[in-house]
This record gives C-alpha cells, structure tokens and sequence, in this order.
C-alpha cells in the first residue's frame, strides 16, 4: 500500500517544476525585455501663440532604453528628464500652426531624444515616444482675418 502511494506520488512532485518552471522563466524573461524603459509624469506643455499663453497640453513621454542599461539608476533620473523638456518647452514651444490642442510630436521627441543622451550619457537611450498627450481646455483657433475690400 505505501509502495503504491510513493509510486503515485512522484509524478506529482516531479511535474509541477517541468509544467511551470519554463513558464516562469518565460515570463521573467518578458518582464526583463518589457522593462527596459523610463516613462515620465505627465508634463504640461504651454502653448503661446504671438507671445501669448493660449493652452497647455498634457504629454506622457516615454524614454526607451537599450538592453544592458541600468534601469533602476536610469529611473531616479525622471525629474531631470521633465525638467530638461519643461525647459525645451518654454524655449521655443512645440505648437502645431493652427491647432492649439496639439503638440509637434516629432520636434519634441527631436529634443527629447538629444536631452536623454545628455542626461544619461552615451549609449543608453534607444528612442522617445509620446505615448499620450491631452489638451487642458478645448479651444478653438481664431478664424482667418479678411482683408478689406475697397
């Protein structure tokens, strides 16, 4: 009779690692590759039109990292990262020409992108995206002014 439990038992001692120990790595290896980045607190971005404050756009901005990088270091850099682009931002504002709910995406990644080499030094940041950016009012551009007819 013991002889037939310790028989039956066996297999479920010995499966339960086979089954899920490749899961669990695989799953601990996805968490390595899906980590390798720093995404930023929401940054409010000031949109100035003839050198008046007209709204500001909420941008969520992540920093990709290439693989090897020291994320946990990396990540303790974040304020230096909002305070670079807060900075660009104010500068010369990233407006798109007739919407005021909008930011240039590509000039701010532009600047991003050269203030996280700068920030993290040589070698470490792989891109910049915008993964999110919302208007704090929705306003509307003034219409066209119309020349005078004589």
């Amino acid at each position: 009779m013991i002889k037939r439990l310790l028989i039956l038992a066996v297999p479920l001692v010995i499966l339960p690692p086979l089954l899920f120990g490749g899961a669990a790595a695989a799953a601990e290896e996805k968490t390595k590759v899906a980590g390798q980045y720093v995404d930023l607190q929401p940054v409010a971005m000031p949109i100035v039109v003839d050198g008046q404050l007209v709204n500001y756009v909420f941008v969520y901005v992540r920093v990709n990292l290439k693989n090897g990088a020291d994320v946990i270091k990396i990540r303790d850099k974040e304020p230096f990262f909002r305070d670079a682009l807060v900075r660009d931002a104010h500068r010369t504002p990233f407006i798109v020409p007739g919407d005021w709910e909008k930011i240039d995406e590509a000039r701010l990644v532009a600047a991003m992108t050269r203030d996280a080499a700068a920030i993290t030094g040589p070698g470490v940041v792989a891109s910049v995206a915008v993964t999110s950016q919302a208007p704090q009012k929705h306003v509307m551009p003034p219409r066209p002014v119309k020349p005078d007819h004589p």
